[in-house]
C-alpha cells in the first residue's frame, strides 16, 4: 500500500485544494455533460479534440501509479486519489465527510448522472461505495486507519439521482482491532439503504482503550 509522509503544512494543503478542487469539479461537469448531451456527431467529434490537446497537456508531468495517501507527519491524509473522497477524482461523488468525536461520520450530497443504476435512480454499487467509505471514516480514530473487514448492505427503496441525500455511519463497539460500524443512507422519505460492517485496523497499529 502507498502510503508516504508529506512534510507540509495546513496553509499548502489548503493552497492545493484551492487549485485542484475547482478542476476537479470542472472535469465532474463534463462528465455530465457528455452523458447527456443531445449535439450532432460534429461537435461531439470536435469536442474530443479539445479534450484530447487538454489530456495531452496533463500529460506532460505524471506520477507514476496511483496518487498514493501522503500524511503530514501529524497524520493528517491526503487520499486525493480516493475513488470516493479523492479531490483529484472527478469519478469521486460531490461530497466531503465530517467526523464528530464518538465515531461518527456524516454527509450530504446530491448525485448527477453519472451515478445512475436503474434509471433515474443511485446504482446500488455506488451506494454500497458510500456506506463503505462512511464506515471506515466513523471507525478512524486518532490517526488509526481501519480497512473493510465485511460490509452487509441492505436496500430498503431506490435513491434518487438529482435529490439531496443524506450519509451517515456510526462506531457501535470495538473489539481489539476490529470496529463494529453501522450506517444509512436516506432522501427525503428517510432511510433507502442500511448497512453493518466489520472495519478491522492494520497490524501493527493500537486503538485506544475506552
Amino acid at each position: 500500500m502507498d502510503f508516504r509522509v508529506e512534510d507540509i503544512t495546513q496553509e499548502e494543503i489548503d493552497r492545493r485544494l484551492a487549485v485542484v478542487e475547482p478542476l476537479t469539479d470542472a472535469v465532474r461537469d463534463l462528465v455530465d455533460a457528455v452523458i447527456r448531451s443531445t449535439v450532432d456527431d460534429e461537435v461531439l467529434s470536435a469536442a474530443r479534440g479539445r479534450i484530447e490537446e487538454v489530456t495531452a497537456t496533463l500529460r506532460t508531468q505524471q506520477r507514476e501509479g496511483s496518487f498514493g495517501t501522503p500524511f503530514t507527519p501529524g497524520f493528517v491524509g491526503m487520499p486525493w486519489g480516493n475513488a470516493v473522497v479523492g479531490a483529484r477524482n472527478a469519478l469521486a461523488p460531490p461530497l466531503r465527510i465530517d467526523q464528530e468525536a464518538g465515531g461518527i461520520a456524516h454527509c450530504r450530497m446530491t448525485l448527477g448522472a453519472a451515478y445512475e443504476g436503474p434509471g433515474g435512480c443511485v446504482h446500488g454499487g455506488v451506494a454500497a461505495m458510500l456506506l463503505d467509505q462512511l464506515c471506515g471514516e466513523a471507525a478512524a480514530v486518532e490517526g488509526v486507519p481501519s480497512f473493510t473487514g465485511t460490509l452487509t448492505v441492505k436496500y430498503l427503496h431506490p435513491l434518487p439521482l438529482n435529490a439531496p441525500l443524506r450519509g451517515r455511519a456510526e462506531v457501535t463497539r470495538r473489539e481489539g482491532r476490529k470496529t463494529f460500524v453501522g450506517a444509512t443512507l436516506a432522501d427525503a422519505d428517510g432511510v433507502a439503504v442500511q448497512a453493518e460492517a466489520i472495519m478491522i485496523a492494520p497490524r501493527g497499529f493500537e486503538l485506544p482503550t475506552e
